[in-house]
């Protein structure tokens, strides 16, 4: 294995799992996430020499590559239990609330809020401003909070 090979797969390793749950609580789809996931990192094999940040890299082309195939869905697919890549409960009520927001306002929130990513690099992502992100993510806050509240307590 090379060097470039043994790179692409330390990033793989670090970074699928939590880019595969952002993805799903993107997309509120598993196939989506995996699929998205899968074709960025594929895409990274392809075209490795052209990337400086690979793990930035690979959740932007990631987060991009899902957002196309929903814009291509007539409507979402409906929320189905997963048991890859655990996640937290309560899965259905967080995303049936994600999907809620805007896309743009998901992206973000995801990106940020969840995945740790910097506003510059969701900015690149979604083609936007880094004001424009601060925007989405007061917006997508404050709807969440909306949400999820809990009407008992």
């Amino acid at each position: 294995m090379n060097d470039r090979q043994a790179r692409i797969e330390a990033v793989y390793r670090s970074e699928f799992p939590k880019l595969w749950r952002a993805l799903y609580g993107f997309a509120g789809d598993a196939e989506v996430a995996s699929d998205a996931a899968a074709e960025a990192f594929a895409r990274a094999i392809r075209d490795q020499d052209g990337i400086r940040d690979l793990a930035a890299w690979a959740w932007r082309v990631a987060f991009r590559i899902a957002a196309a195939e929903l814009r291509r869905r007539p409507t979402p697919a409906p929320f189905a239990q997963t048991t890859a890549y655990e996640a937290p409960h309560p899965v259905p009520e967080l995303v049936d609330a994600l999907r809620a927001l805007s896309p743009n306002q998901r992206l973000a929130i995801i990106m940020h809020d969840y995945a740790d990513r910097p506003t510059s690099e969701v900015a690149r992502t979604i083609g936007c401003s880094k004001a424009t992100v601060h925007v989405h993510l007061s917006q997508a806050r404050r709807r969440l909070r909306t949400l999820l509240e809990d009407p008992d307590a």
